[in-house]
């Protein structure tokens, strides 16, 4: 069992596999060409398996693979299908912006990846291009089909954005409602890889925009999730991610690797340490104790909360 410094259970893995994505969102994406990591420096997928078995046999539970954009680093229904033999019944999921899912969906479903979280800011086409600056909603949405066709469990992400998509919300859930998908609102997280002037709304502001057509009240927070969870009247359940507040960190049970072998303790904390060399070495034994240290100095809250920090690091690098 891995265990950080303030004694929470640690049995989540996220692993970006890429940073490269096909969309330029606003709230994530520069849109002036910049330089990617050389695939050279990157892991091999053979790399990223040998540090995802030490996390797996000391008690990691779930994997979820992230970019970037995962679907565009190619063998990944391979690389799925490594864990998924390796041990049965680990929670293995996939977070995605669903353009390349018609092609791909069964594959990954075949290898063994059992949910998605799929991005869907807009259900009109026009607004879809405007926010990824490509014209995406369709090839999305076959995706989305492509993904429930091939019994994958699905949840829908949406960013809410100022002035953009704030008057799509109930249309999303009605969308998510109509399907059985669960999705969950995301507050824009301030970063400095955004569109400037880009601007999203807080929980009460969601929930507001929200309250003119449904009723709900909030639940009790259970588990580990970071979503801050509302039921409706008819029993649909719907969350909030919220990243400005911190009560979700007491029951923090996540770690992340990214694709060049940085251990990320916290999505808004700058401390990392390289497990690449220990790797790439094959000297299991150091990356397992650059796991512990990791561990050890993750952080007990997120900066965002109480320092309304602005993150230098890209999530498009994270899977934030």
């Amino acid at each position: 069992m891995l265990k950080d410094g303030h004694g929470r259970v640690v049995d989540y893995l996220r692993v970006s596999v890429t940073e490269r994505c096909n969309f330029r969102c606003q709230y994530c994406m520069p849109e002036k060409p910049f330089s990617w990591v050389p695939k050279e420096e990157l892991l091999s997928y053979e790399e990223l398996f040998k540090f995802i078995k030490v996390c797996i046999d000391s008690g990691v539970k779930k994997v979820r693979i992230t970019g970037g954009e995962p679907l565009l680093r190619e063998g990944l229904d391979n690389f799925i299908r490594m864990i998924a033999e390796y041990k049965d019944d680990i929670d293995l999921a996939l977070t995605t912006n669903g353009y390349l899912l018609p092609k791909t969906a069964q594959k990954l479903a075949d290898a063994g990846l059992k949910r998605l979280n799929i991005s869907l800011d807009s259900l009109k086409p026009e607004v879809a291009q405007k926010i990824a600056q490509k014209d995406v909603l369709a090839t999305v949405l076959k995706g989305i089909e492509a993904a429930d066709k091939a019994g994958l469990k699905i949840k829908i992400n949406c960013v809410p954005m100022q002035g953009i998509n704030d008057n799509e919300l109930c249309d999303i859930v009605d969308f998510c409602k109509a399907r059985g998908y669960t999705v969950r609102f995301i507050e824009f997280m301030e970063n400095n890889h955004a569109k400037d002037g880009a601007k999203g709304y807080d929980s009460t502001q969601i929930q507001n925009i929200l309250k003119t057509k449904y009723k709900f009240e909030k639940q009790e927070r259970s588990g580990t999730s970071p979503s801050q969870d509302y039921i409706m009247d008819d029993g649909y359940v719907f969350g909030i991610i919220e990243p400005h507040k911190d009560d979700f960190c007491a029951n923090c049970n996540r770690i992340r690797l990214t694709a060049s072998g940085i251990l990320i303790p916290c999505l808004y904390f700058e401390d990392s340490q390289s497990i690449k060399e220990a790797v790439k070495n094959n000297d299991i034994d150091k990356a397992a104790a650059i796991l512990k240290d990791v561990l050890l100095n993750k952080p007990e809250k997120n900066k965002w909360s109480e320092n309304s920090e602005i993150s230098t690091r890209a999530f498009y690098e994270t899977g934030g």
